[in-house]
């Protein structure tokens, strides 16, 4: 697998990240967007705000303002269908946090594998595998959502479980009790996608499902996607399962809006199962680079629980998808003959 698959998400709608968790800035590049988007900073502005840091003081504690900078692709406040590059600098990270781990494997990281992949890693952060990699993709969703309004599609996302618990109160006194402990807790997050037409997606190994579980699975933290019912299908009856019809369209929503891998205009729901942070003080096992055994306890400014902040992120993979299908169904063409005719 070559650079591009890894660091390019998209077929048609073209995103490429770029940048490390302690480097001068991160950003992305998206090639395919459709002319004539209205788009600006103020605009994605938003998205980034619910992504980032510091917001609570259950949350990493490092100070950064995510301003977005549109550096091309735009003119007067509108996409011209050429790449639109988005910058966002870094200015609170200290690398200083890490030294004393540079030789180390932090145990839930991508520390070990990067360095037997690639012979080389940036020990700063987790370098390209940290987490600060996923404000570049919402920025570009947030792009993606503002296409995806020309068709009256709308995404939402919100924390159905933290550790096992539902209600607010239960989820924030969990995650307290994790910071005490010096541990981290997981949790479940669902994204649901309003108004998404049926016919999106191809058969077989084009399906719009496993693009869907691809992009979430893609986000470093998520070890689980269910459609639908998912794993709950399995213990359901066909009779129960299957969503029946009417002269109105379906009268259920087992599938969660896709059928035979093509989205059947039912609304789109996804969940993800999202790990615990890895970095915690918890005093844990493991080995150095030289193979050596060592305790390792991680302190710096880490997530308690990372679940609050993944959610624009699957929303944003969850926009990329789409724009990406409706791009491929050749729906953006339509509409702009419709506008010019």
């Amino acid at each position: 697998m070559g650079a591009v698959e890894m660091n390019t998400f998209g077929r048609n709608f073209r995103c490429t990240t770029f940048g490390e968790s302690h480097g001068p800035a991160i950003g992305v590049v998206i090639d395919g967007c459709p002319a004539g988007i209205p788009l600006t900073e103020e605009g994605i502005q938003p998205c980034l705000d619910r992504r980032k840091p510091g917001r609570d003081p259950l949350s990493s504690q490092r100070t950064e303002s995510d301003r977005v900078e549109i550096l091309s692709g735009t003119f007067e406040g509108r996409t011209t269908g050429t790449p639109v590059a988005l910058l966002i600098r870094n200015s609170d990270s200290r690398s200083g946090d890490y030294s004393e781990l540079r030789d180390i494997f932090r145990p839930g990281h991508a520390d070990f594998t990067y360095q037997k992949k690639f012979g080389i890693r940036d020990w700063r952060g987790g370098g390209r595998s940290s987490g600060r990699e996923t404000a570049a993709r919402v920025a570009a969703g947030a792009v993606a959502i503002r296409c995806l309004e020309r068709f009256r599609i709308t995404i939402t996302g919100r924390i159905l479980e933290v550790h096992g618990k539902s209600g607010p109160d239960e989820i924030e006194r969990e995650i307290r009790r994790a910071k005490d402990d010096k541990d981290s807790v997981g949790g479940i997050v669902g994204i649901y996608a309003r108004g998404c037409p049926a016919g999106l997606g191809d058969p077989v190994f084009g399906k719009l499902d496993a693009a869907i579980a691809s992009a979430m699975m893609g986000i470093g933290a998520v070890k689980g996607v269910e459609i639908g019912d998912g794993f709950l299908s399995s213990l359901m009856k066909g009779s129960e399962h299957n969503d029946q019809m009417d002269a109105t369209g379906f009268i259920t929503n087992h599938a969660g809006g896709i059928l035979g891998g093509i989205s059947n205009g039912n609304e789109i729901v996804v969940r993800i199962a999202v790990k615990p942070t890895p970095s915690i003080e918890t005093v844990q096992d493991s080995v150095d680079i030289r193979g050596n055994e060592c305790k390792i306890s991680v302190k710096g400014r880490h997530d308690v629980c990372i679940v609050p902040r993944i959610v624009p992120v699957a929303e944003a993979m969850l926009a990329l998808v789409l724009i990406d299908a409706l791009l491929e169904q050749g729906k953006y063409e339509c509409i702009r003959e419709n506008e010019i005719s």
